[in-house]
């Protein structure tokens, strides 16, 4: 089960997250997503966990408990929809946003 854990303290560790989330079950991995430029934590990361069981647990008991003086949002992750990339010059063509005439 993969769990989505936000409001995240800055120094929070993963090894702190894991050891949060180890007194509900096992936990096969702890990610922080950092800022790819700065490398400073975004203030979130997932928790994945093999037992859905023991990640309903997790969730159901870590969400809203402070860690590192922050209160954590803990809710079960779900996939990023696919939003297709509106920047490509070929799937614009004949849309300028301005009103103006097609220039390309």
């Amino acid at each position: 089960m993969n769990i989505y854990v936000g409001n995240l303290s800055n120094t929070v560790t993963q090894e702190n997250i894991r050891e949060a989330f180890e007194a509900f079950g096992q936990v096969s991995s702890v990610t922080i997503v950092k800022d790819k430029y700065s490398g400073q934590p975004r203030g979130f990361g997932f928790v994945e966990m093999p037992d859905q069981t023991e990640g309903q647990a997790a969730i159901k008991n870590l969400n809203g408990k402070e860690l590192l003086g922050q209160q954590m949002n803990v809710n079960e992750a779900h996939p990023r929809p696919d939003k297709g990339r509106s920047g490509d010059r070929r799937e614009n063509r004949g849309r300028t946003g301005y009103g103006g005439r097609n220039r390309y």
